[in-house]
């Protein structure tokens, strides 16, 4: 029987709990959302297909691609 991979909970936590330099109160998975928003022009279709993939990330992988996405 094929294991189905559940989405990490990582993205529901506020994005001041999970990296000391964020003071922003919306969960890492709105913040990854609005930064694709902006890149992609305010594309939904576009941004849906960029966030895919955080779906079945690790919470590590997750967590890497925050940092070199939006802490400035």
């Amino acid at each position: 029987m094929a294991e189905t991979k559940t989405e990490s909970t990582f993205l529901n936590v506020k994005m001041n709990e999970a990296f000391d330099w964020s003071d922003s109160s919306e969960p890492v998975r709105d913040a990854l959302w609005d930064y694709y928003m902006e890149k992609n022009e305010r594309d939904t279709n576009a941004t849906e297909k960029d966030m895919h993939p955080y779906m079945s990330m690790s919470e590590d992988d997750i967590k890497s691609d925050v940092e070199k996405l939006l802490h400035n």
